[in-house]
């Protein structure tokens, strides 16, 4: 398992790989064997793997593999590349996983066979490191066990550690001889299939053209949203990192947030379900994130303490990793029920056709401004109730009626301008000052909590010494609030 960092090139069918003789000092290359693949891909009826980006594939020697979709960085294409054994009759249920959110409750069936001569080398720094592989593929697509057609490609993939300065050694020397660096990479898989992988995948962000009707600037901020939460799916099974549980709970949250916004353009009976279903989800990704961020934040502030409170510190934070595990666990059955599949489904119909209402036909710049005026009339509601010495309880809900009026300001402000978007952008820094203040709030009890009923004395004092360390960080996170509120307050909605 691991990221994939690679550059294609097309080439002529007089290619042949260079020698690579301009490497960069101590840098070498050794031609690796000719390879005779086979490889099977395997997507749904209407080919919407191919259509996100992914793939799911079997080749001989290696087994199958699941590459999600990339971003460039540079010249490279960067993707998530993950390796599973097993034979070529059944992709096993690990893989499957990684790809639920794009294949939900369709079935999988071969979509492409491919045959191919690989040719290569290995490069190596001085102590014989692996820096990086170029691999010329010659590659037949088969259909019915015959030669539909073939194409030709050159791969250039870096491995951690590989300079800047080896990658742009070989692409030279590669450009030298006739290869040349595709604008928008096509995997083997997307060239096989041709034109029918050229489709949309099934949600796509719309652009908003002048004139447009509220309806559609509703379904962009869904399908905005649903897109994210499909593509968090594998970095959370997969949880190398915490980004993919914070990425879909925002979305989530901002899904809510926007059916709540639209309400009076959508049909209030599958508004309500809809919302009710994703408040389940985001119960769940809610745990989680709240976990991944106490255990980050108490493991950076235990390792400041002073050495002789490092034991205890330690049984502190093995006690959050436990409960970080126990979490995430809960959250892996939530991703594996027929529930959250369901959900998913829905989320896509909610995309493409959310059930809007004849007010939505209007046009939006006549209709979406108005609709944050009533979750911002809510927050300066209790904003003036707060008075000027506001409980930590009272700051909690009106971290939470922010963050509901940014998501308000962000969904509209396509449609209402730059004054939207300087309101929203003063509604996050508040959301952040708050959102510290929270923290520290929550991570104060939690220890509190737990050092009364610590095993150790070295423990409960050490999660003491950290209750009072959040306790001050919560006093602190006080201060600035008022100045962003006013901030906030000079550009309300009523401005704009």
């Amino acid at each position: 398992m691991g990221t994939e960092r690679e550059v294609k090139l097309t080439v002529s069918p007089e290619f042949r790989l260079p020698r690579f003789e301009r490497l960069p000092d101590g840098v070498t290359v050794a031609p690796r064997p000719v390879e005779r693949l086979q490889t099977v891909y395997l997507d749904t009826a209407d080919l919407r793997l191919a259509r996100w980006g992914v793939s799911l594939r079997h080749r001989t020697g290696e087994g199958w593999t699941v590459k999600l979709p990339g971003e460039r960085v540079g010249p490279l294409l960067v993707r998530g590349e993950y390796l599973f054994p097993g034979e070529a009759k059944d992709p096993p249920g690990e893989a499957l996983d990684l790809l639920r959110a794009y294949v939900r409750t369709a079935s999988l069936r071969t979509a492409a066979r491919l045959r191919s001569a690989r040719r290569g080398v290995d490069v190596h720094d001085a102590d014989g490191a692996g820096l990086a592989e170029v691999v010329y593929d010659e590659v037949s697509v088969l259909v019915g066990g015959r030669v539909e057609h073939r194409f030709r490609e050159v791969e250039v993939e870096v491995f951690e550690g590989s300079s800047p300065e080896v990658l742009e050694s070989l692409l030279s020397s590669l450009r030298a001889t006739g290869a040349v660096t595709t604008a928008v990479p096509v995997s083997k898989y997307q060239r096989a299939i041709g034109d029918r992988a050229a489709g949309p995948p099934e949600v796509t962000v719309p652009g908003l053209a002048r004139g447009t009707t509220a309806g559609e600037a509703v379904r962009r901020a869904i399908s905005s949203s649903v897109v994210d939460l499909l593509r968090s799916d594998a970095v959370v099974r997969v949880d190398e990192e915490p980004e993919g549980v914070h990425q879909a709970r925002v979305a989530t949250r901002r899904l809510r947030s926007d059916l709540r916004t639209f309400g009076p353009l959508l049909d209030e009976g599958w508004t309500l379900a809809l919302r009710e279903e994703l408040r389940w989800l985001g119960d769940a990704l809610g745990d989680t994130r709240d976990a991944d961020v106490l255990l980050d934040r108490l493991r950076r502030r235990s390792v400041r303490l002073p050495p002789d409170l490092a034991p205890g510190a330690e049984q502190v934070v093995r006690a959050l990793q436990r409960h970080d595990q126990e979490t995430h666990a809960a959250l892996m059955d939530v991703y594996r029920s027929d529930r959250y599949v369901a959900l998913l489904d829905r989320l896509v119909a909610a995309a493409n056709e959310p059930a809007l209402s004849p007010e939505a036909d209007r046009p939006a710049a006549d209709v979406l401004p108005a609709l944050v005026l009533r979750p911002w009339r809510r927050l300066a509601r209790d904003v003036g109730k707060a008075g000027r010495h506001p409980s930590d309880e009272q700051l909690h809900a009106i971290r939470i009626r922010t963050k509901r009026v940014r998501y308000a300001a962000e969904a509209v402000a396509p449609v209402a301008g730059k004054k939207a978007r300087r309101f929203a952008r003063a509604a996050a820094r508040l959301q952040g000052i708050l959102g510290e203040h929270n923290d520290a709030i929550v991570a104060e009890a939690w220890l509190r909590g737990w050092a009364a009923g610590a095993g150790s004395r070295d423990a409960a004092f050490a999660a003491g010494v950290l209750a009072g360390i959040e306790r001050a960080a919560a006093a602190e996170a006080r201060g600035p609030w008022r100045r962003a509120w006013r901030t906030l307050e000079d550009r309300k909605p009523t401005s704009w």
